[in-house]
């Protein structure tokens, strides 16, 4: 098993993580999440796509929200978007509140279907990005700053719940490193102040 880590930041965001692991010959992940700096009212953009020998048995694409709604901007991007048709939707897990109305979980089956996913992705990027230049960052101590940060604290916490990756890298490690990078790589939500 081997898991590639690289993690940057730039201008609105406090830490851009993307990762791949590889288990054998069975099974691989992409997990990439852009958080966002408190102080910029900007989603948190996030992918997964869970594949083996033969199919993609998982991808996830979402901007979730970081206070009550999205920004109206991308909220009227996203729904002007021409959405693809997959034959196998996911069901959300039970942690799954944190996601927008926009987020797309499916098994895409064909190469069309897969191809349409990753153009979804491209369009997600996009729409983040053009909002993103347009955004001024706001005062740290703003109530604003802070509800944008419980709300990633919060989204981190529910992240957490998810036990399908805490078993994948339980089996592959153990529980307590498992436990760890979940808390410290993927999911760390450190102090506002």
């Amino acid at each position: 098993m081997s898991i590639e880590n690289e993690f940057h930041y730039s201008r609105g965001f406090r830490k851009i993580h993307l990762e791949l692991a590889i288990f054998g010959s069975s099974l691989e992940i992409l997990h990439c999440v852009f958080f966002p700096d408190p102080c910029f009212d900007i989603p948190i953009f996030g992918v997964d796509i869970v594949a083996n020998k033969s199919n993609i048995s998982a991808a996830i694409v979402d901007l979730s929200p970081v206070s009550e709604q999205l920004p109206k901007l991308i909220f009227d991007q996203l729904s002007s978007l021409s959405l693809p048709v997959f034959s196998k939707v996911r069901t959300l897990p039970d942690w799954g509140d944190i996601f927008s109305p926009f987020v797309s979980f499916v098994s895409p089956i064909t190469e069309v279907e897969k191809n349409n996913f990753i153009s979804l992705v491209d369009s997600y990027l996009s729409i983040l990005i053009s909002y993103m230049s347009s955004v001024q960052p706001q005062s740290r101590h703003s109530n604003s700053t802070i509800e944008r940060y419980r709300a990633q604290q919060y989204y981190c916490q529910r992240q957490k719940l998810n036990d399908k990756t805490r078993n994948v890298l339980s089996m592959a490690f153990s529980k307590s490193w498992a436990d760890q990078y979940i808390e410290k790589a993927l999911f760390h939500c450190p102090s506002l102040f």
